[in-house]
């Protein structure tokens, strides 16, 4: 039996965290097939962010094999994005240029690159209630075993202590799984946008509500 460890994110950790990032990026499924042109293009903007900007908030799951979880946070939401912008968006674009031509026949690595480009600030409202927002995923033989709610309340208790009133996280609209994992931790839906399998349901949790 796996011997698995919560710890916090240190220097270094990107790597293994990128892995994750894209062995889920397929609405909670292995996204390696999709990816294979530019396996990290997934990790650069769902977790190296939250470790550079956010390393306080930023839980590491790993166990013999390797890093097979993580959990993340941003406490204020617009903050983060806007340092996003400011710091983090412009060497994405520099580095990765635009795709050109029709959408409709993009790669998923080019709809990815489009989103270097083209990024979605999107918070739901209130805004004062869900200021801050989360981000957590495992590999398959880390599911199932209860870390992911212990990962993503040490993160909510965190962000408790620091003031913040409610966090709020996106989930896709395919990902049945892990939509009803978090309606089990008590989040509730706040909204959905977009349609199909690309839409998004955003659901929120307030961190003042006893548990």
């Amino acid at each position: 039996m796996n011997d698995f460890v919560i710890r916090p994110a240190r220097p270094g950790d990107a790597p293994g965290a990128h892995h994750v990032c894209l062995k889920t990026g397929n609405y909670g499924q292995d996204g390696e097939p999709f990816y294979r042109e530019d396996p990290d293009a997934l990790g650069r903007i769902f977790v190296g962010p939250y470790l550079a900007y956010e390393p306080e908030l930023a839980l590491i799951l790993e166990d013999e094999i390797g890093i097979c979880g993580y959990a993340l946070g941003a406490f204020d939401t617009a903050g983060f994005f806007a340092r996003y912008e400011k710091e983090w968006r412009p060497d994405l674009c520099a580095r990765f240029p635009a795709p050109t031509g029709d959408p409709a026949g993009w790669s998923r690595v080019q709809q990815v690159h489009d989103w270097y480009h083209h990024p979605d600030y999107y918070q739901p409202e209130p805004h004062a209630d869900f200021p801050s927002h989360l981000h957590i995923d495992l590999l398959p033989r880390a599911q199932g075993r209860g870390f992911g709610r212990r990962m993503l309340e040490q993160v909510m208790d965190r962000l408790r202590h620091r003031g913040s009133p409610g966090a709020h996280l996106g989930v896709s609209v395919p990902n049945v799984t892990a939509l009803g994992f978090y309606q089990r931790l008590g989040f509730r839906e706040l909204v959905r946008v977009g349609s199909g399998a690309d839409g998004c349901i955003y659901l929120g949790k307030s961190l003042q509500d006893p548990r």
